[in-house]
């Protein structure tokens, strides 16, 4: 008996040490994983807040050269695409048609002038000898009317030397104003007609027109930022930045240069035009371009990378990395974008850590190894 009692202690005993050795004690439970995170740190920053309209470009003056007289286009004189001058020659029509007609008006002129002088010698003949009743009053009165009519011949035959001039002049086509010259509509040898016939079209590039169009909301948000007022006059004007489509900022800013009457009832939107210089040509008119508006200045702006905002059903929230390395759930409220950033209007203070990169993994208190975010050089950086 006393035999059994001590087996059944050193069965107990090894029992329970084969336990501790083994999992008898059940599965134990694994640690939560860390995440690998890069964390930002808020701080505040002047920041400018802009808005962004498509736009296109439109000549400051734009010409369409058309002959005012026809015939065979005989030169082209002006290079296409290349600068003009007031007055320089563009085209020449075959003025030979043109000189005839010249010359058979001055001869017709010199003509009327013959006859008229015929005339008034007839008539200082004449009028003595009817004082003194050798010729009768019908004779004197014939002589004055082919004086009357000769004048009148005269007349008609000088104005139709200038048309004839005129027209003979008109073989010259000359650009109106300053400016490059498009591309020509009608090759040498091509007839043309008076009025008509579209040569080409010379368009002032110096300075430049920028169109674009405006919703009632943001002039709205315009005219309280800049103190404009109803007749279109502007305390503080905003400075229009002109972005081309290669994505480079044009060296000029534009000038603000007017503002339709009316909202278009249709779009609800409101014409605005910008003029810009363009000493370099640089600009041609129907390119698009952006236009880009310094709407609003900040001096103690927050501001975080876009992809570190989530969205939920139009509510945006950001993670946060508390001083145990915890990550917390904080809803947030955006403002503008701003570059490749988002401004903060609410629920973030300065010194506060957001989580940039690995939050689409998180969850309410996940363990974190949080690394500083360094953001990516621009393109600009780069070049």
């Amino acid at each position: 008996m006393q035999r059994l009692v001590i087996w059944s202690r050193f069965s107990a005993s090894l029992f329970g040490l084969m336990c501790g050795l083994s999992a008898c004690s059940g599965p134990q439970a694994s640690p939560p994983p860390i995440i690998d995170v890069t964390v930002l740190q808020l701080k505040t920053a002047p920041a400018t807040v802009t808005l962004e309209y498509v736009a296109r470009t439109e000549a400051f003056n734009t010409v369409e050269i058309r002959p005012r007289t026809g015939g065979l286009l005989e030169r082209e004189l002006a290079v296409e695409g290349k600068a003009v001058q007031h007055g320089q020659l563009l085209f020449r029509i075959d003025p030979q048609p043109y000189q005839q007609a010249f010359a058979q008006a001055r001869a017709a002129t010199a003509q009327a002038r013959s006859t008229l002088q015929q005339a008034r010698r007839d008539q200082g003949r004449i009028a003595p000898l009817a004082q003194m009743d050798a010729a009768s009053k019908q004779e004197l009165d014939a002589v004055v009317a082919r004086v009357e009519a000769g004048a009148a011949a005269v007349s008609a035959a000088q104005a139709a030397e200038k048309t004839a001039a005129l027209n003979l002049g008109y073989t010259n086509v000359t650009s109106p104003i300053d400016g490059v010259m498009g591309r020509a509509q009608v090759r040498v040898g091509g007839l043309v007609s008076a009025y008509q016939t579209l040569l080409t079209t010379v368009y002032s590039t110096d300075p430049m027109y920028i169109n674009y169009s405006i919703s009632e909301q943001r002039l709205l948000e315009l005219q309280k930022l800049s103190g404009a007022t109803v007749d279109n006059g502007v305390k503080n004007p905003p400075v229009f930045h002109i972005v081309l489509a290669d994505g480079s900022v044009y060296p000029h800013a534009g000038t603000l240069n007017f503002v339709d009457a009316a909202v278009d009832a249709r779009t609800g939107t409101l014409p605005v035009r910008l003029t810009v210089p363009n000493p370099d040509h640089l600009l041609r008119a129907g390119q698009f371009a952006r236009v880009v508006v310094d709407a609003q200045k900040l001096q103690d702006a927050l501001v975080l990378p876009q992809r570190a905002v989530q969205e939920v059903q139009g509510h945006n929230f950001v993670w946060l990395i508390d001083p145990q390395n915890h990550a917390q759930r904080r809803d947030v409220v955006m403002g503008a974008r701003i570059g490749e950033g988002w401004l903060v209007q609410s629920g973030l203070r300065a010194g506060e850590s957001v989580v940039v990169d690995g939050a689409q993994k998180l969850r309410t208190g996940s363990n974190l190894k949080p690394m500083p975010w360094v953001p990516a050089p621009s393109a600009a950086s780069k070049t």
